[in-house]
């Protein structure tokens, strides 16, 4: 006789539901909820506990998309259980909603994957803490705007008063209030019937429930209530939660809404529009051009902090004063300055020196940046940039203290921005190309991927900050003068974090020339990997449609589950395309000159960027005066005089003018430098505290007779001789301002020849990224973390014989306890048996735990085994076994 295979029983907990899924399932759990995994728990029972804890409920929550969000708040509102068509019913209304149908699979999908909803589909359970979070409370109201049902609504109301609810409303009376009060909510949730009763309202009792249906559903009254208010306290329509106050009931609501929990219910995402089209081409030259100009601010930045930069606050960060001289000296506003200075600091390019008297410097990795291509150089920025949770934006804001956040300083990390950053990427590459993305499109579409991040209620007040957008909280019972209303849930002061987050990533990205005139470009989509959304029309490319999910007829829980967001990539995923993208932008970059044009101005035009060496002399040599397009140097005589300086000949600036030039050197420019080099060095300064010493004594006549010396207490020693009480620098710098060119001098009566000093820190590391969470376990660790599961709720639900009369046994699920006779006799059983025992066991550390183990060997105060919970043999002390127990035989 053939036995039919019996159906699978229906869970009874979350860790039953855990329990009968495959490793799959489990991994793909543990990998959206990676805080369920740190440290991996002991078995299935202590994974279903840890996941239904408040913070991870939480933050489980909090990445919940829209949809997903509202299908768990209609379960919260809902029976519990619930029935599939109970929950649909909720979202879609009582006409039917065909996007809602179509999506709600995956969303419950999604809900099962991450341990939120448990159950079949005929008994859906949200798991308890989530219910606590999200069901409607007269402290944390409901995002739907609903109120407590009937049932909970009556607790504290007198059976007296229930009966004179029920007589009122046309009701056969009952001998007890808990059949009353199931009368009652028969009434209310039965649309015929409830139809009747509001058809006898008056009209102002219509309005006053109108105004209550969508939240808050509390009000205000007065110890007489109106007529029309009197009408509905009669008949349960409104109940009395306090004095003074009541409500409006969730199945009265639900009645006036047609059923809906959600006034709007979004289960599609907003779309991406388009706000301009441009043609590729242009958009690449324009985001190429921006790279360059992004590529000389840095240069410039750190060039100017050469020698060393301004001083580290005591608190940390760069001083406002500072701020603002870097914005003049780079001729930006001065958000812009703090976002160059972040970026440069992200990318290891410059930080504190770490001396006692703590200053910002570049460092050594800035030396080997300036070596590399200009391509390369960019793609390093742009990496630092993306992968960086530094928030420049915040440059100026306030903390939680009320202190003033500061370039560089402590408080400008944000989790969330690189996950948004490369979100707001990966949704301009949805787009086609050379299309522009509307800003608001694009804050709409990340709202409703994760309505919960970046609002200061989070999801543990309940109302989230209003996650349906229908729920304004306006309305309370308004029940004439003098009556109160109750406040609805407030969104918060201001623009959530993640809304402020992609405004600032689309600015940047414009800046640093990842997009052009608001496109993403071909470079741009190349940062994003292979796995970047390809435009529409593209060879393979597809619109991903958040209802394509098949098998109409599959059970839910065996429905597909949408992918997740797309996850950042891996360090060397990024590397590879960061690689790409520096590839694609080189042709694009206009290649280093090897010349200038002089003018008889006394300026050098640059008509693109110059290669290293020119560059630099000719910013000794010269003063920038314009930037842009092409680079305008003034030539000056203390410009010139900074060459002679630095140990240049005049026939080497001549030489170097005559061998850089396009055009002839203007007889201006050569008169300028032999006229300036005729003077440099004619007078020289050395030490004595300080003496001037010329060949010409006209020439010293002529200082002792300016009355700008005065300053400087000169004397004459001697005929070609002058002594000073200023110090030789002083003495250098007095000199000079009064139109002189002196040169610095030795004790040994050489030239000393300045050149400006580089100042480096000491080799430093780009500063740590701020984790969002846990990290996302890799598929190793998933593997090991699900098999150690595995293997622990093997040892705590494997069956075991009972106890014998006399035996200690532990109570159920507890490492059994036995002496140690008892447990050396039962362990030498088994290696003759072959059977497999249940033990406790408590290693070096001290840490208790419960294995499956098939003895082989016990000799010497030692169990050699093979232990089932870690799949390998071992050996055990005895003295560490606290006890052992047979297992029972498992029925055929």
């Amino acid at each position: 006789m053939s036995t039919e295979e019996k159906p699978a029983a229906a869970p009874r907990s979350l860790a039953e539901a855990l329990r009968g899924r495959d490793d799959a399932a489990l991994a793909a759990l543990l990998r959206s909820r990676p805080d369920l995994v740190t440290p991996v728990p002991g078995d299935l029972t202590q994974l279903a506990t840890r996941a239904g804890t408040r913070a991870s409920v939480v933050r489980a929550l909090e990445r919940l998309d829209r949809f997903a969000l509202q299908t768990a708040e209609a379960l919260a509102v809902a029976p519990d259980p619930a029935a599939y068509d109970d929950l649909l019913g909720l979202l879609a209304g009582d006409d039917g909603d065909p996007a809602v149908a179509a999506a709600l699979p995956a969303a419950l999908g999604t809900l099962r994957e991450q341990a939120l909803v448990w159950g079949g589909d005929d008994v859906l359970r949200l798991v308890r803490t989530a219910r606590e979070l999200l069901s409607p409370t007269p402290q944390h109201p409901s995002p739907t705007g609903l109120g407590p049902s009937v049932r909970e609504a009556t607790a504290g109301m007198s059976p007296g008063r229930i009966q004179e609810l029920v007589a009122a409303a046309g009701l056969p009376s009952t001998h007890d209030s808990v059949s009353a009060v199931a009368s009652l909510t028969a009434l209310f949730t039965d649309r015929g019937r409830m139809a009747a009763l509001l058809d006898e309202a008056p009209a102002e009792s219509v309005e006053v429930l109108e105004r209550l249906v969508w939240g808050p559903p509390y009000g205000q009254v007065t110890a007489d209530p109106a007529p029309r208010l009197r009408w509905l306290l009669d008949r349960g329509l409104l109940l009395p939660t306090a004095p003074g106050t009541v409500v409006l009931p969730r199945e009265v609501a639900l009645h006036l809404r047609g059923g809906r929990a959600h006034r709007v219910t979004e289960p599609v995402p907003p779309p991406v529009e388009s706000a301009g089209t441009h043609r590729p081409q242009v958009v690449d030259a324009t985001a190429a051009g921006q790279a360059f100009t992004a590529l000389a601010t840095v240069e410039e930045l750190l060039k100017d902090w050469d020698e060393g930069g301004p001083a580290v606050l005591r608190s940390g960060g760069l001083s406002v004063r500072d701020l603002k001289r870097t914005a003049v000296a780079l001729d930006v506003p001065e958000p812009t300055a703090a976002f160059w200075v972040e970026l440069a600091y992200a990318a290891r390019l410059l930080a504190a020196d770490g001396e006692a008297d703590e200053r910002y410097a570049a460092t050594p990795a800035h030396d080997e940046w300036r070596e590399r291509p200009p391509a390369e150089r960019w793609a390093h920025l742009v990496t630092a940039w993306l992968t960086a949770t530094r928030t420049p934006g915040l440059v100026g804001g306030r903390d939680a203290k009320d202190r003033a956040l500061a370039a560089l300083g402590p408080g400008l990390d944000r989790s969330a921005a690189p996950e948004v950053r490369h979100r707001v990427l990966t949704l301009l590459a949805g787009l086609p190309e050379g299309h522009s993305a509307a800003e608001g499109s694009v804050l709409a579409r990340l709202r409703w991927e994760r309505p919960l991040r970046g609002r200061a209620g989070s999801a543990t007040g309940a109302g989230a900050a209003g996650s349906d957008p229908g729920h304004r909280g306006a309305g309370s019972a308004a029940t004439g003068p003098g009556s109160g209303s109750a406040s609805g849930s407030a969104s918060g002061g201001g623009e959530d974090l993640r809304s402020r987050l992609a405004r600032w990533t689309l600015a940047e990205a414009e800046m640093l020339g990842v997009t052009g005139r608001g496109a993403l470009s071909t470079h741009g989509r190349a940062l994003l990997g292979p796995a970047a959304p390809r435009p529409p029309g593209a060879a393979g490319a597809r619109e991903p449609e958040p209802a394509d999910v098949p098998g109409d007829k599959l059970p839910v829980h065996h429905r597909p589950v949408p992918p997740t967001l797309p996850a950042a990539l891996s360090p060397a995923e990024q590397a590879t395309a960061s690689a790409e993208a520096a590839r694609l932008l080189a042709p694009l970059l206009p290649e280093p000159l090897d010349h200038v044009l002089l003018q008889a101005d006394l300026t050098a035009v640059a008509p693109g960027p110059l290669e290293r060496p020119l560059a630099d002399l000719l910013d000794v040599l010269a003063d920038v005066e314009s930037k842009g397009g092409a680079t305008v140097y003034r030539f000056t005589p203390g410009s010139v005089r900074r060459a002679l300086d630095a140990g240049q000949t005049a026939s080497d600036l001549h030489a170097f003018l005559a061998a850089h030039s396009r055009t002839p050197v203007p007889q201006p420019l050569a008169y300028l430098i032999d006229d300036v080099a005729r003077r440099h060095g004619h007078l020289r300064v050395g030490a004595a505290s300080a003496y001037v010493r010329c060949d010409d004594d006209a020439v010293l006549n002529e200082i002792l007779a300016d009355k700008r010396a005065a300053g400087l207490g000169l004397r004459r020693l001697a005929p070609t001789v002058l002594a000073a009480q200023a110090d030789p620098a002083a003495l250098l710098e007095g000199l000079r301002s009064m139109g002189f060119a002196p040169a610095a001098e030795s004790a040994e009566g050489d030239v000393v020849i300045t050149r400006a000093h580089a100042r480096r820190t000491p080799p430093r590391t780009a500063p740590e990224p701020v984790p969002d969470g846990p990290p996302v376990p890799d598929d190793t660790l998933l593997r090991a973390a699900v098999r150690a599961i595995r293997a622990g709720d093997l040892a705590s639900t494997a069956p075991r014989k009972p106890a014998a009369d006399g035996d200690r046994a532990a109570p159920g699920g507890e490492p059994p306890r036995t002496t140690t006779a008892e447990t050396l006799a039962t362990l030498q059983a088994a290696v003759l048996t072959g059977e497999a025992l249940w033990i406790g066991y408590v290693n070096a550390e001290g840490a208790a735990s419960q294995r499956v183990i098939a003895p082989v060997r016990v000799e010497g105060g030692f169990v050699t085994a093979y232990d089932h919970t870690a799949d390998e043999v071992r050996t055990y002390p005895l003295h560490r076994i606290t006890g052992v127990a047979e297992l029972a035989d498992e029925e055929g």
